[in-house]
């Protein structure tokens, strides 16, 4: 398991950008791996944390700037 956060910057990217490129990218890490991906997008509140339980990860996020930030842990 690494204790490195990987960044995914998905600010100003539209519905289903973020999804799709959290998607691509969480396949590639180990289980147990942090992923901080941050989003512009209204709908990234809803959809990520869905597809986040939908896939067994664990998912929180808080307000950053204009945007939000997502802190994701592979399941």
């Amino acid at each position: 398991m690494t204790t490195e956060t990987v960044a995914l910057d998905c600010r100003g990217l539209r519905c289903p950008l973020p999804v799709l490129k959290l998607e691509k990218r969480i396949e590639t890490l180990p289980k147990g791996a942090r992923l901080e991906l941050r989003a512009t997008d209204p709908i990234a509140k809803i959809d990520i944390p869905l597809y986040c339980r939908q896939n067994g990860h664990d998912c929180t996020s808080a307000p950053d700037g204009e945007g939000l930030r997502f802190l994701i842990v592979k399941g």
